[in-house]
């Protein structure tokens, strides 16, 4: 039997043999993350185009196919502040923290744990996954405590303790359900959480997404947390992205202004990550399409990473 001479590439059709590379470039990549734990931050923009959302929902189904373990902690932000807007109630925000009241909170939970929550699910359903649908206060996953803020008076110079509601911070993570999933192999369950805590009195929490899936990645210790962010990166006082900071680094861009806004608590987050054992944290644009695969799977990532 004649053996048929190896296909010259050339031959080939260009997208086949663009995407055979691509795989075969990908290998060490895939097996530096095979049976690890990614938690991923998800919000912004690429949450809410639809576009993208679809290409998340595939992504997030290709990291499970490739043996990794995906977790994906959900914001929603702007979802909330429409339906407050058209039930009329009035939202108002300290330090970037939307101040709940308990009218406020039923609309949260309602918005996070159910509205957004489910349609996540569905589009990893959808694209072949089999995404599971929590919120922090199942089975205790998140147990929360009252955020509490001080704001100092230019006149007085006196500080004031801010009030915010039913606004909460992780105060324990306790990840065993999320561990069962995962341990589920033959199912290849993949968790999709909403970031509402409960306290120890029974009571929920509005918990920033950015921090709990700070909280999260940590209990896990996750190869790497994910945050999904509507910017390139971090940037230095030029403009240019930084590839890459120690969290010492990361600190002194926070101490002498360079890092700015909202900037500043997705870079605590990520530096109280890896203090706390992830590996490491990647702050990335989310509005790139692919840009969770071109961050594992690529030298050159897609974003800031934080070890």
């Amino acid at each position: 039997m004649t053996k048929k001479p190896p296909a010259d590439p050339a031959a080939l059709p260009a997208d086949a043999f663009q995407t055979a590379r691509t795989l075969s470039e990908a290998l060490p990549y895939i097996q530096r993350y095979d049976r690890e734990t990614i938690v991923i931050k998800y919000g912004g923009h690429a949450m809410e185009n639809e576009e993208l959302a679809l290409l998340f929902a595939k992504d997030v189904v290709l990291l499970k196919l490739l043996g990794i373990n995906p977790v994906v902690v959900h914001g929603g932000g702007p979802q909330i502040g429409r339906m407050l807007e058209k039930l009329g109630i009035v939202s108002t925000f300290e330090d970037g923290l939307r101040v709940t009241d308990a009218a406020s909170m039923e609309i949260v939970e309602m918005v996070l744990a159910g509205g957004i929550n489910k349609t996540i699910v569905r589009a990893i359903n959808a694209a072949g996954g089999k995404a599971v649908g929590l919120s922090g206060t199942d089975a205790n996953l998140i147990t929360a405590v009252k955020a509490t803020r001080t704001r100092r008076d230019p006149d007085s110079n006196i500080e004031r303790v801010v009030d915010l509601g039913f606004v909460g911070e992780p105060d324990r993570v306790d990840p065993s359900v999320l561990r069962a999933l995962a341990a589920q192999a033959d199912d290849d369950f993949i968790p999709v959480v909403a970031p509402v805590g409960v306290g120890k009195d029974g009571k929920s929490f509005n918990i920033n997404a950015d921090t709990a899936a700070g909280a999260v990645a940590a209990a896990l210790k996750a190869k790497r947390l994910l945050l999904l962010t509507d910017v390139v990166g971090v940037l230095d006082k030029s403009g240019n992205l930084i590839k890459q900071l120690s969290c010492s680094q990361a600190a002194a861009l926070i101490a002498d202004g360079t890092a700015q806004g909202g900037m500043i608590p997705k870079l605590e987050t990520a530096m109280q990550a890896v203090e706390k054992g992830v590996e490491a944290s990647v702050i990335i644009d989310g509005r790139k399409p692919h840009a969770l695969l071109m961050e594992l799977f690529t030298e050159h990532g897609a974003g800031t990473l934080v070890r």
